[in-house]
């Protein structure tokens, strides 16, 4: 395990940072405000190799090793949590495809999901049902020529937008995921607006009411889907979520430490205690989501766990970040002339998606003990 990035990494985070300040950072108030992230921007993000930049060069990615992917995605973060969360749920769906998919469909789709000429979405999430993946009530029937899909998917982030569906749903062998193109007859797609943070992430519920899908529309084997398709897809969620937590404790540290010096209240010990939480927070989460890049690089058993121990510490340490550097701030960390409220209000998201942190911690408490006295792994 490397306790610190090469400096080849650390020369590409500066890259990273650059471009999100660039591109995303001034956009984020907007995307806020508006509820909504344009088009053109992940046009211009997929000319920068940041659209699904993990698929190999064959299929239109940059072949990014994942320790680089964790640190694109924690100044993603660091810049707009929405857009950081658009690009998860996208790269997700052309992992999957990578993985699981058939021959066919990762020469149609994968080069379309690297240049963004098509956007997709990863429909998991059910009214009734979060991250759990058996627990899916949707149905896939098996019918001449192909599939019947019926029903409903909510709080799907990119689902206003994108142009392509991961769907997992019930079939006669179990959970299965199938494509489903966003023209497809019996699909309706209805915007969810109104949300406490990464208020830019376009979600959406989707209603699937009797879709025809043609055979090859079924990703990898059928009622497969759980665990296989979802461990792995999920396992690249929770460890984009902890690297863009990361991005916002900095983001927060930048700027709790910038007003406290403009204030002249850096040297006062209740504003170094937070500053210094923020600090040691930082570096803790940054060295837990790495160690999670690697185990996932080197494709370790080990690697989902690593993630889900990583996206919890790292989103409880995003909220406290965010909670000390409002206080910091004072009024103005409470207005939109600061990111500081927004990184408070994405903080609190970064606790519930891709697995709730309740979730994340029976889920540790069960297993992640068994290598726990085992030391570095």
């Amino acid at each position: 395990m490397r306790l610190t990035p090469e400096p080849a990494l650390a020369e590409r985070q500066s890259t990273y940072r650059r471009l999100a300040e660039e591109l995303v950072a001034p956009l984020a108030a907007e995307h806020d405000r508006t509820e909504r992230v344009d088009r053109v921007l992940f046009e211009k993000l997929a000319v920068e190799g940041c659209l699904a930049p993990l698929l190999p060069e064959r299929y239109g990615g940059q072949a990014l090793d994942p320790l680089a992917y964790g640190l694109l995605h924690e100044e993603l973060g660091r810049a707009c949590s929405a857009t950081r969360s658009l690009l998860t749920v996208h790269d997700m769906v052309a992992d999957t495809i990578r993985r699981w998919g058939s021959a066919g469909q990762r020469e149609h789709w994968l080069p379309r999901l690297a240049s963004g000429e098509r956007l997709a979405a990863f429909a998991l999430s059910e009214p009734g049902a979060g991250s759990d993946a058996a627990a899916v009530t949707a149905t896939a029937e098996a019918v001449e020529g192909g599939w019947e899909l019926t029903g409903t998917k909510k709080w799907i982030s990119f689902g206003q937008l994108a142009d392509l569906y991961l769907v997992f749903a019930r079939t006669q062998r179990g959970v299965s995921a199938l494509l489903v193109e966003r023209d497809t007859p019996g699909l309706t797609v209805a915007p969810i607006t109104g949300m406490l943070g990464t208020r830019g992430a376009m979600l959406a519920e989707l209603c699937f009411e009797g879709c025809r899908l043609p055979a090859e529309a079924l990703v990898g084997p059928e009622g497969r889907a759980h665990p296989y398709l979802t461990v792995s897809s999920l396992t690249l969620g929770r460890y984009s979520v902890a690297a863009g937590s990361i991005g916002i404790v900095q983001g927060c540290l930048e700027a709790a430490a910038a007003h406290a010096a403009e204030r002249g209240v850096i040297a006062h010990q209740l504003v170094q205690r937070m500053l210094a939480d923020m600090v040691v927070a930082a570096r803790a989460g940054r060295l837990l989501t790495l160690r999670a890049g690697e185990l996932i690089g080197a494709g370790s058993p080990d690697a989902p766990m690593a993630a889900t121990e990583a996206k919890y510490f790292a989103s409880v340490a995003a909220g406290n970040a965010a909670r000390d550097a409002v206080q910091v701030l004072g009024a103005l960390g409470c207005s939109a002339e600061s990111p500081v409220a927004r990184y408070f209000r994405d903080a609190k998201v970064m606790e519930v998606i891709e697995g709730s942190n309740e979730i994340s911690q029976t889920t540790i408490g069960r297993f992640g003990h068994a290598g726990a006295g085992g030391g570095l792994r």
